[in-house]
Order: structure tokens, then sequence, then C-alpha cells
């Protein structure tokens, strides 16, 4: 096992995966490195990324405000990618963070190839803050 495959293997959004499905999922994510302070979604702009966390804290804030802080194991960006259009939240790296960063086309082969992952991804959805609330 490499290390992205033991790092998504850790993550519950992708609990219970065998290992051949982990490195398929491996494949296409690109991990990343984001010092404490960075941006990585600014509210209003396009989505094109979608990140789940390995390491860190980051911040969500919606019209300047804090909506919640996620950590490792959470993620960020389905929103956008799912919905479609503009971020509806800034998210700052509250500490140095470790993440794995998959793109639209990326996020939507997983999305499209395993089922649960989309489920959890569409749950985590149903429960948070969109345009209109």
């Amino acid at each position: 096992m490499n290390r992205t495959t033991q790092v998504l293997s850790a993550l519950p959004i992708f609990t219970g995966l065998e290992e051949r499905s982990l490195q398929a999922i491996a494949v296409l994510a690109h991990e990343l490195s984001a010092p404490a302070r960075t941006v990585l979604i600014r509210e209003g702009d396009p989505a094109t990324s979608f990140y789940v966390i390995v390491e860190g804290t980051v911040h969500v804030e919606h019209d300047g405000r804090l909506i919640r802080s996620l950590s490792a194991g959470g993620f960020v960006g389905e929103i956008g990618m799912i919905e479609g259009g503009t971020r509806t939240a800034t998210v700052t790296c509250a500490t140095d963070c470790e993440l794995l960063e998959f793109g639209a086309f990326e996020l939507g082969r997983v999305l499209a190839t395993f089922p649960t992952i989309r489920a959890r991804v569409e749950t985590a959805l149903a429960h948070r803050p969109h345009r209109d609330g």
C-alpha cells in the first residue's frame, strides 16, 4: 500500500473500500500541503476542487461569519462541485494542513464509480447550508 492509499484508508469518507478501490482513488487524488491562513476556497468563486482534510483544521465562513471548523477526515467543496456554480463559503486553513484535492473530473469519476462515497458526500450536502439557507 502506497502513502496516498494508506492516507485514504484512514479517512471516514473512504471507510470500507478494498485496497484496489483505494488505489484507483489514490491515482485521482492530488496531495497538497497548505500553511495556516491559506484560503482554499473563496465564497463566490467558481467551484473547481473538492478537498479531503488529512491533517489540520479548516474554518468555513459564510458572509464573514464562522459556520464550522473541520479537521482530519472532514471534507469541503462538495456543494459547488455537485450543484455547480460558485462557492457558497470561504474555507481557510486554521492550522497547517495536509489535504487531498480532487478536480471536477476526478471527483466525478470517484462519485460515479463508488456509490458509497457518493452517498456519504450527498448526506453531508443535505445537512450543510446552501445558497438559500
